[in-house]
């Protein structure tokens, strides 16, 4: 039909374009600068991209003036749950900053940055492996280390019941169904094995389904010997010799992969994992030498 067509068209588009524009390496970075820079326009009326992300930020105006706001929730949450405010460091400490004519790269920008760098350690306690320097953003020295704390950030900021970007969305997503699965084989006793429960977010229209989209990245290769990526349920699969189970969810154009308390995309993912991959890695074109299996 027109519709299954389309769908196929929209997931061959979404495929490609998750290869086809970085290294592996650079499109998990690409994709969270992505959705971070949707989640600022959303909260501040800006109008970054992904492209613009570090140039849009450097005067560290919209990132002093989100500070403050976290305060404000934090507060706020504070006041409406003192209980469950006890488990959380409360920041209350506003910053000060210069708002207006700004330069990119003068000392005021400079200084905007170094006081909200000062308030995600003094105030959030954001641990270093998180934290990122005034040159890294700027003067680019580290976009990693920054996009990792802004993301930290806006984790911190939801617990205070902050809109939070899609990503953050998706761990919460992915906890809660750990959680339930938990306290499922506790109920049913360590004898049974709980069957896997399947969660679903609504799908917009138009939204590539994430299994195809996996299908279609891993078909990419046609090796004899594959790496076995078997589907347990949905969003869940188990990969390699392992037992181990990684969740994968579709942000736009990207397949990303949970990894512990962080993110990858799935080609990046099997870069580091798949041994042809590994043995290819830096070379133009790489294989994916992976087979997946539907759960029956």
């Amino acid at each position: 039909s027109c519709t299954t067509i389309a769908r196929r068209s929209n997931i061959q588009s979404a495929a490609s374009k998750s290869i086809r524009p970085f290294k592996s390496s650079e499109e998990y970075l690409y994709a969270m600068k992505e959705d971070l820079a949707e989640w600022l326009n959303t909260l501040y009326d800006l109008d970054i991209t992904a492209d613009t992300f570090m140039e849009g930020l450097e005067t560290g105006c919209a990132l002093c003036r989100h500070a403050n706001n976290v305060n404000r929730a934090a507060h706020e949450f504070k006041t409406k749950y003192p209980d469950a405010a006890l488990s959380l460091r409360i920041p209350s400490k506003d910053v000060v900053f210069q708002s207006r004519n700004v330069i990119p790269g003068s000392f005021l920008a400079r200084d905007n940055v170094s006081n909200f760098i000062g308030w995600c350690r003094q105030e959030l306690w954001i641990k270093d492996v998180l934290m990122f320097e005034t040159n890294d953003l700027v003067e680019r020295c580290n976009e990693k280390n920054f996009v990792l704390c802004l993301l930290e950030v806006a984790r911190r900021g939801a617990k205070f019941g902050m809109l939070a970007p899609m990503l953050i969305q998706l761990e919460e997503e992915i906890e809660e169904e750990i959680r339930d699965q938990e306290n499922l084989t506790e109920a049913l006793g360590e004898s049974q094995s709980p069957p896997s429960r399947t969660y679903s977010r609504k799908e917009s229209i138009g939204e590539p389904n994430p299994e195809l989209l996996v299908r279609e990245i891993l078909g990419q290769c046609s090796c004899p010997s594959q790496f076995p990526m078997t589907k347990v349920s949905e969003g869940k699969y188990k990969v390699g010799d392992s037992s181990a189970l990684i969740f994968i969810r579709v942000l736009r154009t990207h397949v990303m992969v949970r990894v512990g308390g962080g993110w990858d995309t799935l080609e990046h993912y099997l870069d580091k994992h798949d041994p042809c991959r590994c043995a290819a890695f830096g070379e133009i074109t790489t294989c994916v030498t992976s087979s997946i299996t539907a759960a029956m």
